[in-house]
């Protein structure tokens, strides 16, 4: 009952411009997923939060990049904390240090969860345990936004173990995919440092893909579920 309260209120409270941009945005051309790497542009996502509870926790900051025609595209990047009512634990803000201050002046969420949209547009999206991402950026578009947000998300910690053989299929974190390929990450646990990080490792990954014939988006969502389910086989003995 609370989330539909704030659902209906985000629908009544939000201006007129800011519902034509959410239009505008839910009204442009989906991507064709069975498209080739080099013709797709990708966003690469990363965000920090409150803390790791799904229920109890919420959004603090975005970070995106672009990978477009194979390439990083480093001047095209997204990054803002959105304005906190109560900053989050010290504990917390150890992890991902924004400060209470820049928690409690940042940017009002609305407009930037309406400039996410604008900069993601409909291209498929990349994330490293990308269900905690997708799920932290879902609820706060339905809270600020009052919309839904479903998009095509490529989780790299699977998609990683399908099409590196050497690493036997086990997954590992970010951390042990940078050392390994020799990644580096000026700030580790900031969302566009992070962002970047994971964007560089899905190029390696995109270059091995194709080398195994996963030319497109769809092959490297189906490769990624693979794994996943494959891994939970595995974890259950079967």
């Amino acid at each position: 009952m609370k989330l539909l309260r704030q659902w209906f209120k985000s629908m009544r409270s939000l201006p007129p411009v800011m519902r034509e941009r959410i239009d505008a945005w839910r009204e442009l051309d989906e991507p064709d997923l069975n498209m080739g790497h080099p013709l797709m542009r990708y966003v690469v996502v990363d965000v920090e939060s409150s803390g790791l509870n799904l229920s109890s926790d919420h959004l603090i900051a975005i970070g995106a990049v672009t990978v477009s025609g194979a390439r990083i595209a480093y001047a095209n990047s997204f990054y803002s904390v959105l304005r906190q009512e109560k900053a989050s634990n010290d504990d917390n803000i150890l992890v991902h240090r924004i400060g209470g201050t820049s928690q409690i002046e940042g940017e009002d969420p609305e407009e930037v969860l309406l400039r996410f949209l604008e900069f993601i547009g409909k291209a498929p999206l990349i994330g490293f345990h990308s269900p905690f991402d997708e799920i932290m950026i879902r609820k706060a578009i339905r809270r600020y936004l009052g919309r839904k947000f479903n998009r095509t998300w490529i989780d790299l910690a699977w998609l990683a173990p399908a099409v590196v053989p050497e690493c036997g299929g086990k997954p590992k974190s970010l951390d042990e995919w940078s050392q390994m390929f020799q990644i580096a990450n000026f700030l580790r646990h900031d969302a566009l440092a992070d962002a970047l990080a994971t964007a560089q490792l899905f190029l390696i990954l995109q270059h091995r893909a194709t080398e195994a014939g996963l030319g497109s988006v769809q092959g490297l969502v189906d490769a990624a579920r693979r794994q996943e389910w494959l891994r939970k086989l595995e974890r259950r003995g079967l």
